[in-house]
């Protein structure tokens, strides 16, 4: 072959790959609804709920049945793929100096500060916060970091009212009931909720002063929402003292007002159920979608829709039980999520040596 066709094919393979090459965000344009072209940032990125998966389903309510612009960012390998394990990616963080808005789903995340910057400018700038599951211990920088953004480990006390205390119901063993809260009937992130339930356990939380609890998490017996509550007892961490696992029952939802300290404020809401499973259910998800119009300041309809746009069944909950291979593109509207590929086996015991 001439060198001129050489050069003319290698410069075809490089626009072809250009052109196919992953984004590495997923955008959905806004369609007409009270959110009016907003901008809403979804951080995803935790081990083992499934974030990946939950929250670009709410990105696609939010966008095509509420009106938002949304954009959702992920953990991403060198090449492209989705990695929740990897803690320290978040490609096209420069989206959230755009941001109106911030849904999220962490777990124990060290972005570099580049990231970090953007984040704490768009938390700065007061805009409201739905937090889901593992974002009240979003960050965990160690403490000989030499980054600049290590007060980020209280972020969930600090900002969100809670960080991380333990578990309280256990997972897969007793599912959580949402019981509303006595005196928060009326409040508008609960109108049309009902039948709040989530196969993810209950954690052991007490927000600070100032919140108001909206839900409280029952712990059943079993994995289905017919289950009776547990009876059994146990001991708090947070003071040692024991109690019945549902006396009283541990707050899974609730508001606050987070000032920060350049006067301006952020509504927060925080919810300590939101594993990708628990978002199949109804009334958390309407919960959800309210909480996120009622940071904006926007009315609340009798019965928000939370329709899913395209089908989901989202993968249980487990570490290292995400699906393999899938770049944000899979997540476009249109799309079903393929299953990726198989989870590597797990590595063989060591042999014991002879004698």
């Amino acid at each position: 072959m001439s060198p001129p066709r050489v050069a003319l094919l290698l410069l075809g393979c490089l626009f072809v790959a250009t052109t196919h090459a992953a984004a590495p965000t997923m955008s959905y344009a806004a369609a007409s609804g009270p959110g009016n072209g907003r901008h809403i940032v979804f951080l995803t990125g935790d081990e083992e709920y499934r974030s990946e998966e939950g929250l670009p389903m709410l990105a696609k309510i939010l966008s095509q049945r509420q009106g938002f612009r949304c954009t959702v960012l992920f953990a991403l390998d060198p090449d492209g793929t989705i990695n929740p394990d990897n803690n320290t990616s978040v490609p096209g963080a420069e989206a959230l100096d755009s941001a109106d808005g911030i849904v999220m789903m962490l777990r124990f995340r060290q972005w570099p500060d580049t990231a970090m910057k953007h984040f704490a400018d768009a938390v700065a700038r007061g805009v409201p916060l739905v937090a889901l599951r593992t974002s009240t211990h979003a960050f965990r920088y160690p403490a000989n970091s030499p980054g600049a953004y290590t007060r980020f480990n209280h972020f969930g006390r600090e900002v969100l009212g809670e960080n991380w205390v333990s578990h309280w119901g256990q997972n897969r063993r007793g599912a959580t009931r949402g019981i509303v809260e006595p005196g928060a009937e009326g409040d508008p992130i609960l109108r049309g909720v009902s039948g709040i339930f989530g196969d993810s356990g209950v954690y052991e939380v007490h927000p600070v002063a100032g919140s108001k609890i909206l839900v409280r998490g029952q712990v059943l017996k079993g994995m289905s929402p017919t289950d009776e509550p547990d009876t059994y007892r146990k001991k708090r961490k947070v003071d040692d003292q024991e109690q019945g696992i549902n006396d009283p029952l541990m707050p899974v939802a609730w508001t606050r007002q987070h000032e920060n300290a350049n006067g301006r404020s952020n509504r927060v809401f925080c919810t300590t159920m939101g594993a990708a499973t628990d978002l199949a259910n109804e009334g958390l998800r309407r919960m959800v979608v309210n909480a996120v119009l009622w940071g904006f300041g926007l009315e609340v309809p009798a019965k928000t829709d939370v329709r899913f746009v395209d089908p989901y069944a989202p993968a249980d909950y487990s570490f290292k039980g995400y699906r393999r291979g899938l770049t944000p593109d899979d997540h476009a509207l249109g799309e079903v999520l393929r299953p990726g590929a198989a989870r590597p086996p797990a590595p063989a015991p060591a042999k014991k040596k002879s004698r």
